[in-house]
């Protein structure tokens, strides 16, 4: 295939040599004569592992040039890879001008071009670029979006360092688009990159960079913080994290990455609480350990106020243990919210089959006699009870016997854990999403 890449720096040089490298012929643009020049003379215009002889040898096959002729590069290309730079403004915002000048370029180089293009934005750039580059296009190919060209975002996760081995082996390689034509035109130009190919809304992939990286920076500050513990308790702290990430099955792994309530139970508050008193013990600044309960009670006040924007006064909870499967209620974030619609005057009733008075016995009897006392007045007997006398369905958790109930569509649901079964309700509403 004949792809013109836009950006001849890191990601634009790496593009370049993969491309090539994988059977296509790759014409890469960029306003700068240096960089079109090292890349004609079959050199790389970054210091990179591997990429220096992938260019020379793509060179010399005849499979890569550089050009400043853009109009040039896309008359001959079916696909256009955008690869320009989207550097921080003092606001920290990001300066999106390189991405919007490509866009217009390729508009008007499409103009008068026969056959469907593909413009591809590899850049790192804010959920939206995407469509306002389509429009930019629109403007000044006078062609319509999906009929004379199609916009994929595909972003990139190449690590200084190794990146030509993260082209060829990335955990996944990610496909934003609305056009299915399109976007089986990009699958097709990486089918011989492993890894799996995952076609997502446009937005997922526009802001999964952002996510992807604002992680890395919280588990490399997360781990210097456990060091600084660590140093202070004479305890190796290397030792610490690498049976840390042995964990694969809660640690690392994808089983708490789903976005819903705050965490609670008998394990979490206090341990964290603990970790907390280590630090503070011994004089140390835990910035991101000590906001971590102070997250947690933003999360909670979300799903307070989104109870109360509903204006309702009768509000059923489907549960209040601290998570499905369990009656534990100490440290349960449902139990302190309905506490708190209490204090604010609403009917609040609760059914949850794991949890009633013939049952409680232990640790959960003292809780509720001591910070719930009233607990017997809120329980009903069964979910269709709490359903026909509640105005606001609330589902902490998510249960098999909560996936299959039928909720009459006059009545508020708000989810807290997603249950897919549920969607579908006319008054259905996600926590946060």
């Amino acid at each position: 295939m004949n792809i013109s890449i836009f950006g001849l720096g890191y990601v634009g040089c790496v593009s370049l040599g993969c491309l090539a490298q994988n059977g296509h012929n790759v014409i890469g643009v960029d306003i700068m004569d240096a960089k079109i020049d090292l890349i004609n003379q079959g050199k790389p215009t970054i210091i990179e592992k591997d990429i220096d002889s992938i260019i020379a040898e793509q060179n010399k096959k005849g499979n890569i040039s550089a050009t400043k002729n853009y109009k040039s590069a896309v008359e001959n290309s079916d696909v256009s890879i955008i690869c320009v730079g989207t550097p921080s403004t003092d606001s920290g915002h990001l300066n999106l001008d390189f991405i919007y000048d490509t866009a217009k370029q390729i508009g008007q180089s499409i103009k008068n071009k026969e056959g469907f293009h593909i413009a591809v934005i590899r850049s790192t750039v804010m959920p939206g670029t995407n469509k306002k580059v389509g429009e930019i296009i629109e403007e000044y190919s006078l062609k319509k979006r999906n009929v004379g060209f199609s916009v994929i975002s595909n972003p990139e996760f190449l690590r200084e360092g190794t990146a030509v081995a993260d082209y060829y082996n990335p955990p996944v390689t990610v496909l934003g688009g609305d056009n299915d034509r399109a976007l089986s035109v990009i699958a097709e130009i990486y089918s011989k990159v492993s890894g799996p190919i995952e076609k997502v809304d446009i937005k997922v992939a526009e802001i999964i960079k952002y996510i992807n990286n604002s992680f890395h920076a919280l588990k490399i500050t997360f781990a210097n913080e456990v060091g600084n513990i660590c140093q202070k308790l004479n305890i190796d702290s290397h030792e610490v994290m690498r049976v840390f990430g042995m964990d694969k099955q809660l640690n690392i792994s994808t089983y708490y990455f789903r976005p819903g309530f705050a965490y609670g139970g008998s394990c979490l508050p206090k341990d964290l609480k603990a970790l907390q008193t280590l630090a503070h013990d011994h004089y140390l600044v835990s910035p991101v350990i000590q906001s971590i309960e102070k997250s947690n009670n933003v999360q909670k006040n979300m799903a307070l106020n989104k109870i109360i924007e509903t204006g309702k006064h009768k509000i059923g909870f489907l549960s209040i243990s601290f998570k499905a499967g369990t009656d534990d209620l100490r440290y349960s974030p449902s139990v302190e919210l309905i506490e708190r619609l209490l204090g604010k005057g609403k009917d609040v009733s609760v059914y949850d089959k794991n949890v009633s008075l013939s049952k409680l016995v232990g640790a959960n009897k003292s809780f509720i006699e001591e910070k719930l006392p009233h607990i017997s007045n809120l329980l009903v007997d069964t979910m269709n009870e709490l359903i026909e006398q509640s105005e606001v369905i609330v589902i902490p958790n998510s249960t098999e016997e909560i996936k299959n109930i039928q909720i009459p569509s006059n009545k508020i649901i708000i989810d807290f854990s997603r249950i897919k079964e549920l969607e579908y309700h006319n008054n259905y509403n996600g926590l946060n999403w």
